[in-house]
């Protein structure tokens, strides 16, 4: 089962965003969770509503196909942050001119992802590759490899200098 939460429009930079998130990508949901509640960044606050977003997405998920759900088991499997719409804001400047402010804005997607069970291993498949090797042929044997001899190296004769 996997559920996602997108919130847009943060109003932080994108940048700043990124090293919350990546502080969470790839980990189980309350080691994310506890990893946000500790944060001293306030990235950390809105990047921590889109994961309980994402996790009440999936609980609402699993209670729609009637199978049970425990919120320990998911990972966040998928999380990024993207640029969002900037607002451009002037402020005043030496001499009458005026200076470009940018308020940057940002989405957040957080996907979430129960793990599976592990499958049970039968010893059934494991008899037929045994089998196989056993009906292999035995291949011919390689003569040994014999070492190459070394030349001896001679000293390079001089050359008489001529007067």
């Amino acid at each position: 089962m996997e559920a996602r939460a997108i919130q847009r429009g943060v109003r932080q930079s994108a940048r700043k965003m990124r090293l919350v998130v990546d502080l969470i990508r790839g980990r189980a949901v309350p080691e994310a969770d506890a990893i946000l509640r500790f944060s001293k960044k306030r990235a950390a606050r809105q990047i921590h509503k889109v994961l309980k977003s994402a996790v009440a997405n999936a609980q609402q998920t699993a209670q729609r196909q009637n199978t049970p759900f425990d919120a320990d088991t998911l990972r966040v499997t998928y999380a990024v942050v993207n640029e969002g719409q900037t607002l451009k804001r002037f402020t005043a400047a030496a001499m009458g001119r005026g200076t470009p402010i940018l308020k940057r804005t940002s989405h957040v997607e957080i996907r979430v992802a129960g793990t599976a069970a592990p499958a049970p291993v039968s010893p059934a498949p494991a008899a037929p590759k045994a089998e196989a090797k056993a009906e292999k042929k035995p291949r011919a044997k390689k003569a040994p490899a014999t070492k190459a001899k070394a030349k001896k190296k001679t000293p390079a004769k001089k050359k008489k200098a001529s007067r």
